[in-house]
């Protein structure tokens, strides 16, 4: 049962010293750092940590936004932490999931992610909904053959025989599966 200490920061102007003392002081025998900004999906000294770290271990980080690139990020990190019976701690959040306060403090969080996603999810509902009222549809736009002339002129060329598909749907100016898409709805009739 060891604590794991992770550091981070954004720039090469800034310094790891006050994290890394802070992680020293809490007792982590083992440090990871990286230097990169939390919006990068790959960090090294992350990767590595989390693959040093064993069930009953915690890794200890000095703030929550070291270990996350948002909220979301955050819980589904932990969460991986928890399901591998890992340990996790922030000194400066005070949060220790090691402790029955600890998880309750993250189970409310992963509670608000959810209402987060929720409220999105209905204002996204809510402005389709808005948007169809006014006449307006979502969607990829229609193809160039909707035009009955364009239709017929492709259909003709079809069932030609003596032309090649790719030549057809070149000459239209549209993708081989909006052809087919075509020729399976209008021309196999």
């Amino acid at each position: 049962m060891a604590l794991i200490g992770y550091a981070r920061v954004s720039t090469t102007e800034q310094h790891l010293h006050l994290q890394q003392d802070a992680l020293e002081k809490a007792g982590c025998l083992k440090i990871f750092t990286d230097t990169i900004s939390g919006a990068k999906a790959e960090r090294k000294g992350l990767a590595e940590a989390l693959n040093y770290v064993r069930a009953g271990d915690t890794l200890v980080v000095w703030r929550l936004d070291r270990l996350g690139r948002s909220l979301k990020d955050l819980i589904e990190r932990i969460t991986q932490l928890l399901n591998r019976n890992i340990g996790f701690k922030s000194l400066t959040e005070q949060i220790d999931t090691t402790t029955s306060g600890g998880k309750l403090i993250f189970h409310i969080f992963g509670a608000l992610a959810e209402f987060e996603r929720d409220i999105i999810r209905e204002r996204t509902n809510a402005g389709l909904t808005a948007a169809r009222a006014r006449g307006r549809k979502g969607g990829r736009p229609r193809s160039s053959l909707s035009s009955d002339s364009k239709l017929q002129m492709a259909r003709q060329m079809y069932e030609n025989k003596t032309i090649p598909v790719s030549d057809i749907y070149k000459s239209l100016g549209i993708p081989r599966s909006t052809f087919y898409k075509y020729v399976r709805t209008y021309f196999k009739k």
